[in-house]
């Protein structure tokens, strides 16, 4: 068999045509490599994926040609039978009673063949239980304060729900708060983590910790960090780093009272992932090298050689990531509980990053389901005729099925822990995902399908048990019965007002928008609006050899357009709060308002496409958060925003 007709068993589509009509066929060296890199399908005769039920409603799976009846079945939560029958022809009606859960359904024919399946039994996602309201988007490191190091961290982010609830917004969305690299921090994209499971430690508030003055004997250097206009990440993790291990030293000299109690409860709570991370952070520092060039017994996570780990030297600089953890999280947890004790519906939205980095901890500990030779990303369209290569390693198919797709749902549980809703970044990843292999330009990969309904069941299963909403990034063009498929499982859309216009440029009205979405201008990868409405988007880009898309003339019909839409809408005024008044009128149960534009700042966070040219997530805002109130027109504010729910607070 050749190496394009064995692509295409495994369900890779090895040509495509790109946004500009042209047809690619992908370099048989390339597919060779992402052959290479995905594991092995488990070979099945009787069904083609896994079996996903609907809870509570009418459901049934297909046999295939190859079945020989009649053929047992059941349905097994360890070892327990949860149910069990017989089919006599090539379809079987499951019961409508199966409780929720995640189980192995074994088939045996009459031929004597068996295997088995990942069975999903899930109801629909949670829907949020209020009708519609607004969130306040911030980029958490940007934020200003006069006690801050330079960076914004969690007592900030519980200023920031103070400022959200007295604006009349029900929650605070925040940037990805993943786990980056503590000895790389001038790799700071949110978007490109160490792990996707653990929380980033440079936003936590050490003031709040006992010893951390000891850190910080000479304070010069604070000054500086809050008055610098971007974050200075490596003089800030310098500091904190500094200041984390006095804290450390303090809570191991100290009383073994309840903070202690509190330490072991979280780490247990989170093993054996927690223990795992550690020993990988610190085999990292150790070794000094990517994790496939570490001796062989340390290349892949094997329990028993961690737990020996914590019995030698590394034992407390291993406990030390664990503490560093705890604090993130506890500081985290008390943001919720202050959004909660406000009454606010959402509280926290947290966004969720495609992939992680393929030296870093997700990819180590998870390797059946994540390969490191591939990257996401996408292919030749209009705006990048190049195609794109994000770098990260995203998850695979075969590699999920074979762990009943577990390590996905460690990557919501993680996420979903302290929010009331969170965003997949690039939820079309979950039907296929494009892969480009290392050292390959960007055009030159496939596209791998994933098991869409599998993904969207356990997306469901977890977004029920934590209560949390989900919202599906879905920009751009998508499959046909794509969104309808998401929503029919009450995964959210994601409606972005700079891109809703038809082909002649009009913006679409109020009632285009969906109920069950989350509704914006713009987004961290766009300009603010008040970049947008100066031009000043498409000057920077110029100004560093990057082709905005757009002309001076299609901005200025875009904006000739957007006054239009907002007319029609007994709308007069063209300014923020206009648009704002226009969104909150739409049937979205929840809005975004970025803190960027209540304050008129003119850059965006993130220029894609750049690295060095643009300040890409370091730019801080001009105000402390003190002084935001007076910055923002509160009262054009409520006003835009009084169909909202907290309108009246």
């Amino acid at each position: 068999m050749d190496l394009y007709a064995r692509a295409r068993e495994l369900g890779i589509q090895t040509d495509y045509i790109d946004g500009q009509g042209h047809r690619h066929v992908t370099d048989a060296a390339a597919l060779q490599i992402i052959l290479d890199a995905l594991p092995v399908r488990i070979s099945t005769r009787l069904l083609d994926q896994a079996v996903v039920v609907r809870s509570g409603q009418p459901s049934r799976t297909d046999l295939s040609q190859a079945t020989a009846f009649p053929l047992r079945w059941k349905i097994v939560a360890g070892v327990e039978v949860i149910a069990d029958g017989e089919a006599h022809d090539r379809t079987i009606d499951w019961p409508a009673d199966l409780p929720i859960g995640c189980w192995r359904l074994h088939l045996a024919d009459a031929s004597g063949h068996t295997e088995q399946s990942p069975f999903i039994v899930a109801p629909r996602a949670f829907a949020g239980d209020f009708d519609r309201c607004w969130l306040l988007a911030v980029q958490l490191y940007g934020i200003r304060s006069a006690r801050n190091w330079g960076i914004g961290d969690f007592t900030d982010l519980e200023g920031l729900i103070e400022l959200a609830a007295s604006l009349g917004a029900d929650g605070v969305g925040l940037n990805p708060l993943h786990a980056l690299f503590d000895d790389r921090p001038g790799d700071c994209s949110p978007y490109s983590p160490n792990s996707r499971l653990f929380l980033n430690p440079l936003y936590v508030d050490v003031e709040k910790l006992p010893g951390f003055e000891r850190a910080i004997e000479d304070q010069s250097m604070l000054p500086v960090l809050r008055a610098d206009p971007t974050v200075d990440y490596a003089a800030v993790a310098e500091l904190k780093w500094r200041a984390l291990r006095f804290a450390f030293d303090v809570f191991k000299a100290g009383s073994k009272g309840e903070r202690q109690r509190d330490f072991e409860k979280f780490c247990a709570e989170r093993a054996p992932l927690l223990s795992r991370f550690a020993c990988f952070e610190v085999l990292r520092h150790k070794l000094g090298k990517p994790w496939w060039e570490w001796p062989d017994e340390w290349r892949q996570p094997d329990e028993a050689k961690c737990a020996s780990l914590r019995q030698g030297e590394d034992a407390a600089e291993i406990e030390f990531v664990e503490f560093v953890q705890w604090t993130a999280d506890g500081q985290l947890r008390a943001c919720k509980e202050l959004a909660d004790r406000l009454g606010m519906k959402v509280g926290l939205y947290l966004d969720v990053a495609v992939g992680v980095q393929c030296d870093g901890f997700d990819a180590w500990n998870e390797q059946t389901a994540i390969s490191r030779h591939l990257s996401v990303g996408a292919p030749p369209d209009a705006l990048n005729t190049a195609g794109q290569n994000w770098g990260l390693a995203g998850f695979n198919a075969a590699g999920l099925e074979r762990q009943s797709f577990e390590p996905y749902r460690e990557m919501l549980r993680a996420s979903m822990r302290h929010a009331g809703a969170i965003r997949l970044d690039h939820v079309l990843g979950l039907k296929r995902l494009y892969l480009v292999p290392h050292g390959f330009a960007a055009d030159n990969g496939v596209y791998v399908q994933m098991p869409f309904e599998a993904l969207l069941a356990a997306t469901a299963q977890e977004s029920t048990r934590h209560r949390c909403v989900v919202i599906g990034e879905d920009l751009g063009t998508v499959p046909e019965g794509f969104r309808a498929q998401m929503a029919e499982w009450g995964i959210w859309s994601y409606q972005v007002m700079m891109f809703e216009r038809d082909d002649t440029g009009s913006f679409r009205g109020v009632d285009h928008y969906s109920a069950n979405a989350l509704v914006t201008f713009n987004t961290h990868d766009l300009s603010t609006y008040a970049g947008w409405r100066s031009f000043s988007d498409l000057k920077l880009k110029r100004s560093i050899g990057i082709d905005p898309g757009e002309s001076d003339d299609a901005r200025w019909h875009a904006l000739t357009m957007l006054s239009d839409v907002l007319r029609h809408h007994a709308i007069d005024d063209h300014d923020l709060y206009a648009v704002a008044g226009f969104l909150a009128r739409t049937r979205s149960r929840l809005l975004a308002i970025s803190l960027e534009d209540l304050l008129g700042v003119i850059e965006q966070p993130n220029i894609p496409g750049t690295v060095n040219e643009h300040p890409n997530w370091r730019q801080r805002l001009p105000l402390t958060i003190d002084a935001m109130p007076a910055a923002i027109d509160v009262a054009a504010l409520k006003r835009a925003t009084a169909v909202r729910s907290r309108a009246a607070v």
